[in-house]
């Protein structure tokens, strides 16, 4: 029953609060949807900041001081590490539609089993990103605005484009 409380509350009215670094009520706003965030999910993180308008399954886990950003999707089981930033407008899918029958259409075969995505600590996800079914992203990653994340990304990489492949290695940039 809590969850369900949390879920309306949520969609229908925290998620139309100001913007968490609103001057009016920015503060409170955070509050609010941190709660009902952590009543839904259960999740254990501190510090959390979830946006207006964010869109996320009661399988989310997210840690300390990390956010979703305004405007985001995750429609299946995640896990967030600490620190993590995440733009406006992310995508995180966690299941596909089932094409592997030719002989039924693709719109009655249903869905593949979900694949949990998982992203590590003190990631930056730029806006409009989209991360595909399964993905690991470890420490330390960069996401660059309008990347497809397709595959795992190695811990510390600076990781862009559609697809997604690496740009840099933050390790190799300390001098």
């Amino acid at each position: 029953m809590k969850k369900f409380i949390a879920f309306i509350f949520h969609n229908y009215f925290a998620t139309y609060l100001p913007s968490s670094d609103s001057k009016i009520m920015g503060h409170i706003s955070k509050k609010i949807r941190g709660f009902l965030f952590k009543m839904y999910t259960q999740s254990d993180g501190n510090n959390i900041n979830i946006q207006r308008k964010t869109i996320y399954s009661s399988k989310v886990n997210i840690g300390s001081n990390s956010g979703i950003g305004i405007g985001c999707i995750i429609t299946g089981p995640t896990i967030i590490g600490n620190n993590v930033m995440m733009g406006p407008d992310v995508l995180i899918y966690t299941t596909n539609h089932e094409t592997s029958d030719v002989n039924i259409p693709m719109c009655e075969q249903g869905f593949k089993t979900a694949k949990v995505v998982k992203i590590g600590n003190d990631v930056w996800i730029g806006a409009r990103v989209i991360i595909l079914p399964g993905v690991t992203i470890g420490d330390g990653v960069i996401i660059g605005s309008g990347t497809v994340v397709t595959k795992d990304v190695s811990p510390y990489v600076v990781f862009a484009g559609n697809p997604g492949r690496v740009v840099k290695n933050r390790k190799q940039l300390r001098s």
